[in-house]
């Protein structure tokens, strides 16, 4: 089960080498978004063989939290993530001025294509605004610069996504996201293969956004080749940690933090990560059935042979009083990430506010959905109703005018 739904790229057949600039200048096609539905271009990630970085190493595929020296797990998952946030944290603090600011440049006009890179960002704006509409509105209330740059990340997270769980997911394999992966690498580096990742590479390069997160959801994606089963709660956490805490690590840095919070740095990030985790968990408590017909279980294993459940009752679609209680036990869990998160959105920049906080208040309604349909998401799937959304968005615009904290949070 992935995060989102995507577009995708008409292929264009450039080389390992090709820049956006050069792509341009070579006249390639870019994608109509009235043609085609296709944002990845599939034949670039599925042929070709691995790429150097600029120090003559080959890149690694493989997350950097996953790694010991002995090549086994000393920590758990909460741990080595934590470990990305603290990383993530410094990282923005190193590169925030004393105002608290991020300093932000104008656009840089491509030669002989003025207002180029602009389009880029208006067609990420146009992908956010059909899969994303209530988070779209909310981006209107940010600094145009910051709105653009969640669009350029939304638009990544959805192409990376579609890979596993789009149209094309039966002709995508490991190596396909190994090269996905040095494409990535590519767009860090100011080297954008189409236009779509030419907005990206200038958001990271106005923003102090680290790649580790973009790597690590790339990592949820190869867990979805090749793991359809999670043991316990430690496994399934890294897992909604790839494919949706990344996203909160991904978004801070652009969102901003107050300049009057007293909060530090991580514990924003921790909120950030936590809502993430909140909203991907829902994700699988909503979409059990669904996932079961594909012949996925995102539930942890010792958790059901406890409330004593197995795989064949999620099948079977049976909601018994054993599975009621299983369900009341997990929507907690996810409520406890939701509170988590809600002690780092009040500390945003005040234009930042109100889309996460629509996100979260809404994302939140569907476990009271679940929960309405006596926990039945075997064959009902639990939704918002727009009367519900048009009460809940008040509710979340009146707790993003919220001022920031006045004392100071501790660290974790």
């Amino acid at each position: 089960m992935s995060v989102a739904l995507l577009w995708v790229v008409p292929p264009c057949d450039v080389s390992n080498g090709a820049s956006f600039m050069e792509s341009v200048r070579e006249g390639n096609r870019f994608f109509d978004s009235s043609r085609h539905r296709n944002l990845v271009s599939n034949e670039r990630i599925n042929r070709g063989g691995g790429k150097q970085t600029n120090n003559g190493r080959k890149f690694s595929v493989r997350s950097a939290i996953l790694a010991t020296p002995s090549g086994e797990r000393t920590m758990t998952s909460e741990q080595m993530v934590y470990d990305v946030v603290l990383r993530q944290a410094a990282l923005v603090k190193r590169q925030l001025r004393s105002t608290n600011e991020l300093e932000v440049k104008p656009d840089i006009p491509i030669p002989g294509n003025l207002g180029l890179l602009s389009e880029a960002y208006d067609r990420c704006g146009e992908v956010c605004a059909e899969y994303a509409k209530t988070f779209n509105l909310g981006t209107m209330l940010m600094t145009p610069e910051r709105r653009r740059a969640i669009w350029a990340i939304y638009v990544w997270c959805r192409r990376t996504d579609e890979l596993v769980d789009g149209p094309n997911a039966s002709y995508i394999t490991p190596a396909a996201l190994d090269r996905w992966e040095n494409r990535l690498e590519d767009v860090f580096n100011g080297r954008p293969f189409d236009m779509l990742d030419g907005a990206l590479s200038d958001t990271v390069s106005n923003f102090p956004v680290d790649i580790q997160p973009f790597r690590d959801m790339i990592e949820g994606m190869r867990m979805d080749l090749r793991k359809s089963r999670y043991k316990n709660f430690d496994e399934l956490y890294l897992y909604c940690y790839y494919v949706a805490g990344t996203v909160g690590l991904m978004s801070v840095p652009i969102m901003g933090i107050a300049p009057e919070s007293k909060a530090t740095t991580e514990s924003v990030y921790n909120a950030a990560l936590a809502l993430g985790i909140a909203n991907q968990l829902t994700n699988i408590l909503r979409d059990v059935g669904e996932d079961a017909r594909r012949g996925r279980v995102y539930l942890p294993q010792d958790e059901l042979a406890q409330a004593g459940l197995s795989d064949e009752d999620i099948f079977a679609g049976r909601v018994t009083d054993k599975w009621r209680i299983f369900m009341k036990k997990q929507i907690h869990r996810a409520r406890k990430f939701f509170d988590e998160a809600e002690k780092g959105v009040t500390e945003l920049s005040s234009a930042s506010r109100f889309p996460v906080w629509a996100s979260l208040v809404l994302y939140r309604k569907i476990l009271d959905e679940i929960e309405a349909n006596d926990y039945n998401n075997f064959t009902k799937r639990a939704y918002v109703s727009k009367s519900k959304k048009l009460i809940a968005l008040p509710i979340a615009y009146a707790k993003s005018l919220v001022p920031p904290t006045k004392t100071v949070s501790l660290q974790r």
